[in-house]
């Protein structure tokens, strides 16, 4: 492999912001917020907003998303024409 032209491979926490579910893995994302986890190392935070922990396929549980909004946006904006 040629040197310097390949991203720093970290480890890094993924945060999941709905149920605040944390777990370390490695990846080559940056961020500038840090976490400090139970094993007293700071570790870069990516913050996501669907992990196994809140996605209904791995909860079993249905999420009622907002869809009428982006419908009802649609009918009004082609409505007129």
């Amino acid at each position: 492999m040629k040197k310097d032209i390949h991203p720093e491979y970290r480890e890094v926490v993924f945060q999941d912001t709905s149920s605040d579910f944390k777990f370390i893995t490695r990846s080559t994302m940056n961020s500038s917020e840090t976490i400090t986890m139970e094993d007293g190392k700071t570790y870069p935070v990516i913050k996501v907003e669907v992990s196994s922990a809140s996605h209904p396929f791995y909860t079993g549980k249905n999420v009622f998303i907002d869809t009428a909004g982006r419908v009802e946006k649609f009918r009004n904006r082609y409505q007129k024409k």
